[in-house]
């Protein structure tokens, strides 16, 4: 099975939902940063959140996810847009710590909990939307689950999982987000707390197989969702060579000179995808008559 995000609603409208499996798209990023096992649970459940906050997004908006909670791993970035492109990278990719006291990779003492969580919306408008919280648990899905709730007062339920095999390489991963409407019903709001509580770990249910539309059915009942959309979902890049040499030539002439006196060639490095691009002295001659 492909990754894939579904959009929904469910119980006739009172609720806002989305799930998604993101198996691919965090076993790209894994094998692209040579992720350890916690490392890869941390990262992979940002990327499965941040893609599906992207989903919430139209046309050309995009976003960009900021977690920093102190701790070994460092700083996570995830960028993600409408059209279910995500990447991210995390400072510190080879962490990985015993299992905590539930016998899980323990994300928590990886990402840190003195810190904070941002969002950063590119609308295409001339002031960005900017949202900061703090952590409050360092598992992020409840990290998630504040920031909707806290910075754009929506209330929501975040789960995201990941289970990485002892080789590193990942089992299964995905997530799901729900945000309550406007006027629902208070025995709406009882039932769906009551599911939660009975329902398998977001990343027991995509390892078993379920999709996307399945979990949906799990959370709230065969009967009570409507699916409105699907869409694909993978860990996509917008780097290039190009892009880089676009960025060389703007340093100027002196400084590609440089690059040239002391190296002979330039490398470039995309944190995001862990890319390398080499420029030979041939080609940073080409760029530097292109500079000012």
């Amino acid at each position: 099975m492909s990754d894939y995000l579904v959009k929904a609603l469910a119980y006739d409208g009172q609720i806002r939902a989305y799930a998604v499996r993101t198996t691919e798209v965090v076993s790209e990023a894994q094998r692209r940063h040579q992720t350890w096992r916690t490392a890869s649970a941390a990262l992979g459940r940002s990327l499965t959140a941040g893609v599906m906050m992207g989903a919430m997004l139209k046309g050309e908006d995009k976003l960009t996810i900021k977690i920093d909670g102190g701790g070994p791993i460092g700083v996570i970035l995830v960028d993600s847009n409408a059209k279910g492109d995500v990447r991210g990278y995390v400072s510190n990719p080879q962490v990985d710590f015993e299992a905590n006291e539930h016998g899980k990779l323990d994300v928590r003492r990886a990402v840190g909990t003195e810190g904070t969580l941002s969002v950063v919306k590119d609308t295409g408008l001339r002031d960005f939307f900017s949202g900061l919280v703090p952590i409050v648990s360092g598992e992020l899905g409840e990290d998630f689950t504040y920031y909707f709730a806290t910075s754009e007062q929506v209330p929501s339920s975040v789960g995201v999982g990941v289970l990485v095999n002892p080789d590193d390489t990942i089992l299964a991963a995905g997530g799901f987000i729900f945000q309550l409407m406007p006027g629902i019903k208070d025995e709406t709001i009882t039932t769906v707390e009551e599911r939660l509580k009975t329902i398998s770990p977001i990343s027991t249910l995509v390892k078993q197989g379920l999709t996307p539309e399945e979990i949906l059915q799990e959370l709230f009942g065969k009967d009570q969702v409507n699916f409105l959309e699907t869409m694909p979902v993978q860990f996509k890049c917008v780097c290039s060579k190009n892009r880089f040499a676009d960025a060389i030539v703007g340093l100027g002439k002196g400084e590609i000179d440089d690059m040239i006196t002391e190296d002979g060639q330039a490398e470039a490095h995309c944190h995001f995808c862990n890319e390398k691009y080499l420029f030979t002295r041939e080609e940073l001659e080409e760029l530097k008559s292109q500079a000012k």
